[in-house]
């Protein structure tokens, strides 16, 4: 059994072939998405977050959105860019979605990749302090929230307050309990898993790694999500990790799916610099159901997570999303064992 979600980058241009023309669009189209993916029987919505562009950017008001409309999947990022977050206000936030959603928030950060701007998070008030760099300010950040998340009082009271105050320190409110234990870190590397396991974070890991050792992409991956795996079991945490990849999935069930994905089956790794270092891309699996399945089952990093999320094309609209995750779910998860 697997978990199986959609992760959604939020796209929207103003092309006539475009169904998300504006980001009003996106953001309703995306609520509509989440509602219809449970009512296929989906596990997850989650939605990526790029700043300074055509793509959705602050997810918290979208997440308690999405968490009102409905009741059970799971609702997420991949993921929060660390460096243009405030670690306090964003415990606030994501404490609020969490309780809006029935604490099922499962919340991904990082680094970020590669932004629209130089250096965006200089605009948002945020510098790396002196002899580190952004990916130093990126887990500074983190730290910070994670501390946080643990509930514990930091704040000295004031002695005259508006209202009646607790005794002791004061935390930040809303908390939820639990969230803590929700909290995934994006990973490019196997080094870079290896610390998230150190540092108590469930692995998410997407279909680009900042790494190539010359194998197939998902045996890196596989390779990622091992080392994860045996770090967090040498550091001892209270609770049990969870691992995601993410994939595109397209299976061709009718002439829609032809027209749109027809040429995409024959694609392979690609290999390129992103960031000024060597990156490893994963294929895009397009082919009639019989094929994915054949080509899924060889896929280790799949087969080694235990939640898979479904990258979807927004712009095609939310009827079109829905059956491409429908036709994952009826064509393809059953034979493979997921479902």
């Amino acid at each position: 059994m697997k978990n199986i979600g959609f992760l959604s980058f939020g796209h929207w241009s103003p092309s006539p072939h475009s169904q998300t023309r504006s980001a009003s669009d996106v953001l309703l189209q995306s609520i509509d998405l989440a509602v219809a993916a449970e009512e296929l029987g989906a596990d997850g919505a989650y939605f990526r977050v790029h700043h300074f562009a055509n793509q959705l950017a602050s997810p918290f008001p979208l997440l308690a959105a999405v968490g009102a409309k409905t009741s059970r999947i799971e609702i997420g990022t991949g993921v929060i860019d660390m460096r243009y977050e405030n670690p306090f206000y964003m415990a606030e936030d994501a404490g609020s979605a969490d309780l809006i959603s029935g604490g099922r928030l499962q919340l991904g950060v990082s680094r970020g990749s590669p932004e629209q701007v130089i250096d965006g998070f200089r605009y948002f008030g945020y510098a790396p302090a002196e002899g580190t760099d952004s990916g130093d300010m990126a887990r500074e950040h983190t730290r910070i929230f994670l501390d946080l998340l643990e509930g514990k009082g930091f704040a000295e009271p004031n002695p005259s307050p508006m209202f009646p105050n607790p005794p002791g320190l004061l935390r930040l409110e809303p908390h939820s309990d639990g969230l803590r234990e929700r909290i995934w870190w994006g990973a490019g590397t196997r080094a870079t898993a290896e610390w998230t396991a150190q540092q108590g974070m469930n692995l998410m890991s997407s279909t680009l790694l900042s790494e190539d050792t010359g194998v197939p992409f998902h045996e890196l991956q596989a390779e990622q999500i091992e080392r994860f795996r045996k770090t967090w079991a040498d550091s001892g945490h209270s609770f049990e990790p969870r691992v995601s990849v993410s994939r595109s999935i397209f299976p061709i069930v009718d002439d829609v799916d032809r027209a749109y994905f027809g040429r995409e089956g024959g694609s392979g790794d690609q290999v390129g610099y992103i960031d000024g270092g060597i990156a490893r891309f994963g294929k895009t699996y397009a082919g009639s159901p019989d094929k994915l399945i054949a080509e899924l089952a060889k896929d280790e990093a799949v087969a080694a997570a235990d939640t898979l999320l479904l990258t979807v094309p927004n712009q095609l609209g939310v009827e079109y999303c829905a059956h491409l995750i429908e036709s994952v779910l009826t064509h393809v998860a059953p034979e493979l064992g997921w479902r």
